[in-house]
């Protein structure tokens, strides 16, 4: 039984512990929300000769980069400015967005890498794949396409980019070339808080049971003697009982017997002042007359 304590308490430490370490990693993430519950980012700036700043596919992006932007009540807001003001922003089915520019250059964004400050984004240039048309740089506000479209801001969901693949479309309102744009994003997670304190309540919880299976004296152990029935008298007499139901137990009437006190006589000469001499007189030797 002290092994089975021993490994459920180890299997125990096992789960608590981590559940301990990523639930204050979310608690120190949630301490840097704004008041509204939000995480803003800003990017670096970016530019391009093209028409347009593409990210081809938006929900593999987020999994790459920013992962817990994918989760339940997550919700992203992007804002884009350009030098004469608010940019278009547009959400739509990668095919449709890749036919609708196929004919005009614009930046694809390849990479948008975390770290300290303004985050850089790494694009790459597309060339167009067919010869421009008349109409290839008509203003994109309208357009059917559009899952998710605004002027300065547009705001998604995670139900948004199931599916087929979605592409994230920033450009000038009018549709001109020559872009440079200004980017900031927030993200919205309401799921960070709960799960973090989810998690250190489990963990406690967790450590705390594996701390008490683990400590736990032993219980002591009991004697059980097993013989055959014609064996319990000879059993007894070793032990010094008349049987071996009696054993351990004492007499209540019985009164232990105290030490008796020996008492020693002076050495020398002189009558002994004592009552009693441990000990005894020499005997007397026999005359010759006996």
């Amino acid at each position: 039984m002290r092994f089975v304590r021993v490994i459920a308490g180890m299997l125990l430490l096992v789960i608590g512990i981590p559940a301990l370490l990523a639930g204050g990693g979310l608690w120190l993430v949630a301490r840097h929300a704004d008041p509204g519950g939000a995480y803003a980012a800003r990017f670096e700036t970016v530019r391009t000769p093209g028409h347009a700043v593409v990210v081809t596919d938006l929900d593999r992006l987020l999994r790459r980069e920013v992962p817990f932007a994918r989760g339940t009540q997550t919700r992203v807001r992007l804002d884009a400015r350009t030098p004469d003001g608010p940019a278009f922003v547009g959400l739509a089915p990668t095919a449709e967005v890749r036919h609708w520019l196929e004919s005009v250059p614009y930046a694809s964004v390849r990479r948008v890498a975390p770290a300290r400050g303004p985050l850089p984004v790494r694009t790459e240039a597309a060339v167009p794949v067919v010869a421009p048309a008349a109409d290839a740089v008509r203003p994109p506000l309208g357009l059917p396409f559009w899952v998710r479209e605004g002027i300065g801001t547009v705001e998604w969901s995670a139900d948004d980019l199931t599916g087929e693949p979605m592409s994230l479309v920033v450009m000038r309102p009018d549709g001109r070339a020559d872009l440079t744009l200004d980017l900031r994003a927030e993200l919205r997670a309401g799921w960070v808080g709960p799960v973090a304190w989810g998690l250190l309540v489990v963990g406690v919880l967790l450590v705390a049971c594996a701390v008490l299976l683990l400590l736990r004296p032993p219980r002591p152990r009991e004697v059980v003697f097993v013989v055959e029935p014609d064996q319990v008298p000879v059993l007894a007499g070793r032990l010094g009982v008349t049987s071996l139901s009696g054993l351990g137990a004492r007499d209540p009437h019985s009164v232990r017997p105290a030490p008796a006190v020996r008492q020693l006589a002076p050495v020398g000469s002189g009558v002994s002042e004592w009552s009693r001499s441990a000990i005894g007189a020499e005997p007397a030797r026999p005359t010759p007359e006996d």
